[in-house]
């Protein structure tokens, strides 16, 4: 079991303070599989709503220590190409080609009025466009 630091409070402080490290570790034991924020905050006789700002701090980068604490971002894994040469184009062939590829694509254009425009694939759920549309004309 991990050992948890708190510091004994003065008779004017009445709030505990927190080691960096001990943050992290909370933090980390949060987001394991299987765990949940009461569970881990009860654990470590912490109130479940710090254990979120914490949460949220750290993810923010923001958690306090010596140093900012690393930030927590999504990754999306894709196969390397190592067998692709650059070709140098002209910005105009760029740009005529997105054109081109826009029109054969089958991209669909909604006048919203106001100046607003929406721009969908031909490949569009047409339920999640409906819903779309329907908060939009709400608006």
């Amino acid at each position: 079991m991990a050992m948890v630091r708190a510091e004994v409070l003065g008779a004017i402080e009445r709030r505990r303070r927190w080691h960096y490290e001990d943050k992290v570790r909370i933090v980390e034991e949060s987001f394991a599989a299987g765990m949940t924020v009461t569970d881990v905050a009860r654990r470590n006789s912490v109130a479940a709503s710090l254990v979120f700002t914490w949460r949220r701090q750290a993810k923010l980068g923001q958690l306090g220590g010596g140093s900012p604490a690393p930030l927590l971002l999504p990754v999306e894994l894709a196969p390397v190409v190592t067998d692709v040469t650059p070709t140098p184009v002209s910005e105009v062939a760029v740009v005529e080609s997105a054109r081109r590829s826009r029109r054969s694509s089958g991209i669909i254009e909604i006048a919203l009025g106001s100046g607003r425009r929406l721009r969908v694939d031909r490949d569009v759920d047409a339920d999640a466009l409906r819903r779309v549309l329907d908060v939009l004309d709400r608006r």
